[in-house]
Formats: structure tokens, sequence, C-alpha cells
């Protein structure tokens, strides 16, 4: 039986890049990326992804809808890299940890949408809690997020490893306008009524995420504390590989949260820290931006379509 062909369609990005460079020393399939001359052929990158078992996208949004809409061939299945299907109905919401059983729709799914960077921390942290009943649908959510400037893409690494490097700002917060578009996936897939503040930042190093929600335990239900936050977390995630919840003393003995600390993993690690006294909590994410928010992720979700033939 041949090996299983991976079309990596957009291999010149960050997110390319480093899917490709996981992959590349793997023997159980065959990676398959155009040449230069043929990036921008429609007709050689639809035979492309018409005769390839998995397609990853890593592409623009629009881009990667046209590639879909190329797609003839039923047999072909598709990881998608970008944020142009992430609510959509039909596509499989490529977090395995989200919820029991999406490890399995992911495995038998045609279409999978890879999550964005920062609503895998958002979504990780929140989804749990809201599903527990721990934090009301309605709450007025606010996510602040910084990180590494490789989440801009190649006009990230240009600006901060290019010719003008000494000029590059040391931190940018962005998405002034409160529309990013990461902030409807944030809704929509951890269960939220109501439009999540979200404010994003950048900071002068390549990768890594600290992600942070703060809360008022006066909005939510009597009783309802740290260590009920805690608990929920801790219980939902305690058979999963790649999401560690810090333990209520590790997260005490805590002075800050380090951005870098997962770079090239796929891991991703959740706190809660509390102040009893003042009534509030602070949630955290910690993971790489091209790890479990984009590369590593899609690899872990291939990885599971691979066990399952459709």
């Amino acid at each position: 039986m041949s090996a299983p062909i991976v079309f990596i369609d957009g291999d010149q990005g960050t997110t390319g890049l480093q899917i490709h460079e996981r992959l590349r020393n793997r023997t159980d399939i065959t990676v398959f990326t155009l040449a230069a001359a043929e990036r921008k052929d429609a007709h050689r990158r639809a035979e492309a992804i018409n005769a390839c078992d998995i397609a990853i996208l890593c592409l623009p949004d629009a881009a990667a809808r046209e590639a879909v809409e190329a797609i003839v061939n039923p047999a072909v299945r598709v990881i998608d890299a970008s944020s142009a299907h992430r609510t959509q109905p039909g596509w499989a919401y490529g977090f395995p940890e989200m919820m029991p059983g999406q490890a399995e729709r992911i495995a038998s799914a045609r279409r999978v949408t890879n999550p964005g960077c920062y609503p895998t921390g958002a979504i990780g942290l929140l989804h749990p809690l809201v599903q527990a009943g721990f934090i009301p649908g309605d709450y007025p959510i606010s996510i602040h997020a910084v990180s590494g400037y490789s989440g801009r893409g190649r006009a990230g690494v240009e600006e901060h490893e290019g010719q003008d490097a000494a000029n590059a700002p040391l931190f940018q917060v962005y998405g002034l306008e409160l529309a990013h578009k990461h902030t409807p996936e944030i809704q929509t897939h951890a269960g939220l009524a109501q439009r999540p503040i979200f404010v994003p930042a950048y900071g002068a190093f390549r990768q890594g995420i600290v992600l942070t929600v703060p809360l008022d335990l006066r909005l939510l239900a009597p009783g309802v504390d740290g260590v009920t936050l805690h608990a929920c977390l801790a219980h939902h995630y305690a058979a999963a590989a790649h999401v560690h919840v810090v333990s209520p003393h590790e997260a005490g003995a805590s002075t800050h949260l380090d951005p870098q600390a997962l770079n090239g993993t796929n891991d991703m690690r959740l706190s809660v820290f509390a102040n009893m006294e003042h009534g509030h909590v602070l949630l955290s994410a910690v993971f790489d931006n091209l790890g479990k928010g984009a590369s590593g992720a899609a690899v872990q979700n291939l990885n599971l379509m691979l066990t399952r033939a459709c």
C-alpha cells in the first residue's frame, strides 16, 4: 500500500515552513509541494490538490476558499490553516482537546479547519468553563494576548530580522478597531452568547503567546472561585497529551508568565490565578503560536486523519 500523499499548498509562509519542517523526515507519508514557478499557476495547483490524499492549506483566506472550490476529487481531504472556514458548517474544528469526541470527529472528517493561534488559548480556557456553567455565556469577557512577531507572518519576520530590525518596535498593541478576525471564532467555539472584547499585541520576540482572561467572581454563580475553575479545567484536560493545567501550588508560586516557555512544542499550559481578597481571577494560556497555535496543531490533526481512512 502506497504512502498517503500530503500536499502543502502555501509552504513558504511561517506556518507552511514549520509544517514542512515537522513532516520532512516522515516515512509514512509522501509530502508534496509545488515548485516556485508553479505556485501561482491555478491549473497546476488544481491538478496538485486533486491528486493528493490530504491537502494542508497555508494560504490567505480568499486563496484557501479558491483552493477548496477547485477540488473535484471526492477522496481529497483538507486541513485549512487559514481563517476562511473556522465558523463554517460542514467543517470539523481542529482542536482535538476541546470536547469529548472532538478527536474522533477530526479523524473521520473530510474538511478540518485549523484553529487560529489566539483562539486556541481563549477557547482552551473558556469552552470547558462555559459548558460547565461556571462562566455564564453572557459574561462580558475581555481577552488580552501578546504574540511573537512571527504571528504577523513574513512581514513581521522581515521587520524584526531584516535590514531595519534596529528600528522595529519592542511592543505594539493592535486591533484597536476591536474587530479582529479571530473574535467571531472565539465567540462561536467558546460558546459565548455575546462578542468578547479582544485586545492583541506583538512583542519583540519571534514566537510564543501569553493570553489572559480576567474574571470578576461577583459576576459568576455563587460559590464559584479559583479552586472551582481550576478543578473544572484539570478534569477536562486530565487525559490530554498536549494541554497541561498548572497545579494551584505551582500557580501560587508563579511571579510571571513567559510567552516563549513552550516554543518548539505542540503543548499548551493553562493556569488559574486567584486573589480571593479582591474577588478576582486571571485565566492564562501559554503556548507557541507556531506550534499548538498553527503548525503543531495542523500536524496533530493530520495524524488523527491518517488513522481513519474515509
